[in-house]
């Protein structure tokens, strides 16, 4: 483990990564159909607040072991090994999202037993990978045992947090205090030491990948709604536009995430890996928030065609649209946000997009308190994607994208 060439050509994702990021599908779906029964129960507050600390928990653990295969990978028979534990240590967190949810909802203890063993399950094996290129990677030595001091530590804060079986407050105030110390470790590591030798291209790919991954718990939550819909009035015109506008949804924040050359401007600005990885974690929620949305959607139809049987859902029509345009809102917001920190532009075509979209979700949100169709409010929000879509093909964005990251890599000292 002597560390990668991080100019390697013809460098892509291995089947053991693929492998690994399809055990990530359980924990999104998981995470989101559980936020989506607490909103459609009218618990906003309580759903939120646990679907970002599981969101949190979900991509940390993964981007840590993306970056670490970029850098470290040797495939041997001690790498695959480790790396199946990690899956293990997913299907074991996912198991534990029921029960923390559930005790969300009662107010009283936080019941994180389960979520936690699996958590350490996965920090427990990438922590052994960690000591490994201590041991093996002179030049990494000193970055190796940075990340693992921190990751050691945090994962026994997180033991103690989990047997303690403590009440919401002290749970929310001690997590985010190990959060913190989780985050230290690749700050230090990568700004204090000279790093890792990760491959832009390959991490570029790694995270277009989990985008994939993400966007396929969109699909699901299409795909409920679809059942509902269907199940109340049948094949209609109404239900075709539902369908029309949740794929429309998903593949236009495919779209617009694809036009950026992320692998391009991280080869040549490697310094600006550390926001582009990390700000990836609002990212993937938001994409997983969007499915879940979609999934409350499925609930107040449900609920509409069935009262009796859905009484448990106390959402208005309002609140179900809100549930999906807000994280559509936050995706765009900070996909523009790494976008502009990575190139260093201000074009003025990404703020008349976003000002367009935003203007676009809003008015989604005021025809669902005005009691127009659920329908039609899905179709008014995918034209948030295919607004941007739009002025990008249309208003030169290619060329404006060439014209900055030639800029940017014209002044590279890569």
């Amino acid at each position: 483990m002597s560390g990668r060439d991080p100019q390697e050509q013809g460098r892509v994702a291995t089947p053991l990564e693929l492998l690994f990021d399809l055990t990530f599908v359980v924990a999104f779906a998981n995470a989101g159909n559980q936020m989506a029964h607490m909103v459609a129960a009218g618990h906003w507050a309580m759903g939120a607040t646990g679907f970002v600390f599981v969101i949190f928990g979900i991509t940390w653990a993964w981007i840590n072991y993306a970056w670490f295969a970029s850098a470290f990978d040797t495939d041997d028979w001690a790498y695959r090994l480790l790396t199946m534990v990690q899956m293990i240590g997913v299907v074991i967190f996912a198991l534990g999202l029921a029960p923390f949810f559930h005790s969300l909802e009662g107010g009283e203890h936080v019941d994180n037993r389960t979520m936690v063993l699996g958590y350490v399950v996965m920090r427990a094996a990438m922590l052994v990978q960690w000591l490994r290129a201590a041991a093996q990677c002179p030049e990494s030595r000193t970055t190796a045992r940075l990340y693992a001091v921190t990751l050691a530590i945090a994962q026994v804060g997180w033991v103690a947090l989990g047997v303690a079986n403590t009440s919401l407050g002290i749970f929310l105030g001690a997590a985010g205090v190990l959060s913190l110390v989780e985050m230290s470790g690749p700050y230090l590591a990568e700004t204090r030491t000279n790093g890792t030798p990760w491959h832009a291209h390959h991490i570029a790919e790694r995270y277009s990948l989990l985008v994939i991954v993400t966007l396929g718990e969109g699909v699901v939550g299409a795909v409920v709604s679809l059942e509902a819909l269907l199940a109340a009035q049948g094949w209609e015109l109404t239900t075709a536009a539902f369908v029309f506008a949740s794929m429309g949804l998903t593949f236009g924040m495919w779209w617009i995430y694809f036009v950026v050359p992320f692998g391009e401007i991280l080869h040549h600005r490697p310094e600006r890996g550390f926001v582009f990885g990390y700000g990836h974690i609002v990212v993937f929620g938001a994409i997983a928030a969007v499915g879940a949305g979609l999934h409350v959607m499925a609930c107040y139809l449900e609920a509409h065609h069935d009262p009796e049987e859905f009484g448990w859902v106390h959402i208005s029509q309002a609140g179900a649209v809100l549930a999906v345009a807000l994280p559509v809102m936050l995706f765009f917001t900070f996909l523009i946000a790494i976008w502009r920190y990575l190139f260093r532009s201000n074009d003025r075509l990404h703020t008349v997009e976003f000002l367009l979209t935003v203007a676009t979700l809003i008015g989604a949100v005021a025809l669902a308190a005005a009691h127009v169709s659920l329908t039609v409010c899905l179709l008014v929000i995918a034209l948030a994607p295919a607004i941007v879509v739009v002025g990008y093909e249309v208003a030169g964005g290619h060329e404006k994208q060439a014209a900055a990251l030639e800029a940017e890599s014209s002044g590279s000292h890569h």
